[in-house]
C-alpha cells in the first residue's frame, strides 16, 4: 500500500510558477512509475505528465508541454511537479498518483492516489 500526499498548491499570478510535492510512504516509489493529473470545476480530471520508474523518462499533455517540468527523487521518495508559465486555464485540482506499470495518461491502471491540490491562477 502506498499513501500519497499532495502539496505545493496555491494562487499565484498568471507567468507565475509554483512546484507541487508527491510524498509517498508505505512503500518506496522507485518500483512505480508516478503521474500527475488534473481536474478543473466541471471538467473531467485529465493527464499531465508522466515519469517512469528506472530511466526516467517523461511524457506531457500538449497542453503543458514546454511549461510543466515533472521529476521525482527516490532517495526522498517524492515526485514533483514544477509549474512554470502558468496561465488561468491552468486552474485545477493537481494529483498525483503510481503505478506498477507505465500506464502513462491511463487513469484507471493507476493504483494509488492522492488526496489533491488546489492550484489557482489569477489573470
Amino acid at each position: 500500500q502506498v499513501q500519497l500526499v499532495e502539496s505545493g498548491g496555491g494562487l499565484v499570478q498568471a507567468g507565475g510558477s509554483l512546484r507541487l510535492s508527491c510524498a509517498a510512504s508505505g512503500r518506496p516509489i522507485s518500483s512505480y512509475a508516478m503521474g500527475w493529473f488534473r481536474q478543473a470545476p466541471g471538467k473531467e480530471r485529465e493527464f499531465v505528465a508522466a515519469i517512469g520508474w528506472s530511466r526516467g523518462r517523461t511524457y506531457y499533455a500538449d497542453s503543458v508541454k514546454g511549461r510543466f517540468t515533472i521529476s521525482r527523487d527516490n532517495v526522498k521518495n517524492t515526485a514533483y511537479l514544477q509549474l512554470n508559465s502558468l496561465k488561468p486555464e491552468d486552474t485545477a485540482v493537481y494529483y498525483c498518483a503510481a503505478s506498477n506499470s507505465f500506464p502513462v495518461e491511463v487513469q484507471t491502471r493507476y493504483d494509488y492516489w492522492g488526496q489533491g491540490t488546489q492550484v489557482t491562477v489569477s489573470s
